[in-house]
């Protein structure tokens, strides 16, 4: 947690609680991937790993998120932090705006600290640079967009960029809405900016919006990257802005349009424009329409065609697919015409071979003459052209056979054998060794139909090409975790305790010794026994949702998070079946603390009755289970702890 002076710790704690409680956790994820309801909780697509199958649950009455494939976990905070990249008060603050909610004012900023230093986090604080950490960044692009706002606001700056605004017919709600601006025809308007404000230029250089003067060029070293261009500011999906983009006013102005250099916030084949603007139509439609342009993607929304994203330049990405995944069911690739769309058809089928998304193309040249979606929504009649074309939208195989099944018609024996076994090497290229095996058989069983050769043989090809061709790398591999490793009987008990703290009170003092920090092994499920003993103290409920509270190490709320999901799953959050999990547990953790602590029950040393009470069931009785931890403790009384010395003299 953020370090903080005098009496804002507590403060601190206060805010993050009633952040907390202000904060539906299902509306939060819900707003960020999609979820179906499933009984008492609700699933989705885990962004932290490359989830194929609905991994992470969300619990509302817990308020917490648990992935059962790669262990993240915890809660609001912890979900903003990890999903975007932020630090505890960067996250607590836009959960609070969010809310409503105002935080109490935090310490006093050092003398002498400029406006993009005073609020150094936590990477900052730990030694990274503070010119480059992403909070800086982000404030940078910030101050940048209000800038260029400024700017095309401004009666002589900005006359130029609003008659391209105007030429190009965008409304003024668009304009607001995409907080478009424009940078002026000068080599350092937002550097004069930059120094007015005292702040540093090296953040502005970081984040792509400065560039550095030749040695000798004269100035202070810098000068601004974008001029004389109409500004389109591109967000991340929460609205802040990561880059910009920006197109040329004056024809004669190379390139047309100049992106931001990619930086610690902004990864161009990972990032889609609009998508801020998009997220919750595609979610309604479980549609996502990408297209190839900014003009493009506001053009559609000025359209009422709000579901709509544009690459930044580039094909579709699988990065870009597993975003939209999480969103939607469906993705329609919209190109301008025929020749586009067959050239995109082979990155359409790698997307679609990479992620479990329903992937289809459309193309304006089946329904009309013009040349992008921005030029048709201008025609009358063109939204209505627009819908059928996406309305006609195509698997990208269907591409792919009909350009094969033109090129094998006509050929000899010798000419189509070698047409399929080069189109079944470009597949395995693209990568095919990732599709299911029901999808394979249906790509087998078409091209087996449309060469009249055996299916059989097509697919002792496509193995023997799989040996061969190493398929592209998607990225974003799944990472080993220990979210597999099975829970020791005592870290159940902490489960069933952060699930129902009233179990704490149920142990008896020869049981408490099973849930002591110092007992659980060094790491995160520590920590979780410490702040649970240390809600126990101060007389309030250990319950999970005030674990999480006083957690803030990311670690430590993702264990928590797996205690109580993990018991939650093995009980199926029923009450009864709580306890008799806790019961079974605590004989356990008993057997497994005497098998640790001393000699093992099998052991001639331990008494019989400890033996016999091991083995046998107790039912709902446990004064069984209490003399048992007495044996236990007589044991280690007279043997001492360890089961490898001789025991003491005299005892």
């Amino acid at each position: 947690m953020l370090s903080l002076s005098g009496n804002s710790v507590s403060a601190g704690f206060d805010d993050k609680r009633r952040v907390l409680d202000a904060t539906d956790i299902v509306r939060l994820v819900g707003e960020h991937i999609a979820l179906k309801q499933k009984g008492r909780e609700y699933v989705g697509l885990c962004p932290f790993h490359d989830d194929h199958t609905p991994s992470m649950g969300v619990v509302p009455h817990k308020q917490i998120y648990h992935c059962f494939s790669c262990g993240s976990g915890g809660d609001a905070l912890s979900f903003v932090m990890n999903f975007h990249k932020m630090t505890f008060r960067e996250a607590l603050e836009f959960l609070a705006e969010r809310a409503g909610i105002k935080l109490t004012p935090r310490a006093p900023r050092r003398a002498g600290a400029g406006e993009m230093g005073a609020e150094q986090d936590a990477d900052s604080a730990a030694g990274a640079d503070p010119g480059a950490d992403r909070a800086s960044l982000i404030r940078a692009n910030q101050t940048a967009g209000s800038f260029f706002r400024a700017i095309l606001a401004h009666p002589e700056h900005g006359r130029a960029a609003r008659l391209l605004v105007q030429k190009r017919g965008l409304s003024p709600e668009m304009v607001e809405q995409f907080e478009l601006g424009a940078s002026p025809d000068m080599w350092d308007g937002l550097l004069r900016t930059i120094r007015g404000k005292n702040l540093q230029p090296a953040v502005f250089h970081a984040a792509g919006l400065l560039k550095a003067r030749e040695p000798g060029g004269g100035g202070d070293g810098h000068y601004d990257a974008f001029r004389n261009r109409l500004m389109f500011p591109i967000h991340d999906q929460i609205g802040r802005v990561v880059a910009f983009g920006g197109r040329r006013i004056n024809d004669q102005d190379d390139p047309k349009y100049l992106n931001s250099a990619e930086s610690p916030v902004f990864n161009k084949s990972a990032t889609l424009y609009a998508l801020h603007q998009a997220a919750q139509e595609i979610r309604k439609t479980r549609r996502a329409i990408v297209c190839e342009g900014y003009m493009d993607a506001i053009a559609c929304h000025q359209a009422g065609v709000r579901n709509v994203v544009a690459t930044l330049g580039t094909a579709m990405t699988t990065a870009n697919a597993r975003i939209l995944r999480r969103l939607c069911d469906q993705v329609v690739l919209l190109f301008d015409g025929d020749e586009a769309g067959l050239k995109a058809a082979e990155r359409g089928v790698e997307v679609f071979f990479a992620e479990p998304v329903d992937v289809r193309i459309a193309t304006l040249s089946s329904v009309t003459d013009a040349k992008d979606p921005d030029e048709l929504l201008k025609r009358d009649g063109g939204r209505e052209l627009l819908d059928l074309a996406i309305k006609r939208a195509i698997d990208p195989m269907d591409l792919l056979f009909a350009g094969m099944q033109r090129t094998v018609q006509g050929q000899g024996l010798s000419a189509r054998s070698r047409t399929v076994e080069e189109f079944i090497t470009r597949l395995c290229e693209l990568g095919l060794g990732r599709v299911d095996k029901v999808r394979q058989q249906l790509i087998i069983k078409r091209i087996s139909q449309m060469t009249d050769i055996d299916w059989e043989t097509i697919a002792g090809q496509i193995n023997n090409r799989r040996r061969i061709v190493r398929p592209r790398a998607s990225g974003g591999a799944d990472e080993p975790t220990d979210a597999a490793r099975p829970l020791t009987a005592a870290e159940h008990l902490l489960g069933c305790v952060l699930c129902e703290p009233s179990l704490m009170h149920a142990l008896t003092e020869d049981q408490s010794p099973l849930l002591e920090p110092d007992s659980c092994a060094l790491g995160p499920i520590r920590e979780v026994a410490r702040a649970v003993a240390r809600l126990v103290v101060d007389e309030r409920p250990p319950s999970l949702k005030e674990v999480l509270a006083i957690l803030d190490d990311p670690e430590s709320q993702r264990a928590a998070t797996r205690l109580a999901a993990e018991v939650e799953r093995v009980t199926e959050a029923d009450a009864e079946r709580l306890h008799k999990h806790w019961r079974d547990r605590l004989r356990a953790a008993t057997l497994e603390a005497a098998a640790t602590a001393g000699p093992g029950p099998l052991s001639p040393s331990t008494p019989a009755s400890a033996v016999s009470q091991a083995s046998q069931p107790r039912g709902d009785d446990w004064s069984n289970l209490v003399e048992l931890g007495r044996n236990i403790k007589e044991n280690r009384q007279r043997l001492g702890h360890d089961p490898r010395a001789m025991p003491r003299v005299g005892m």
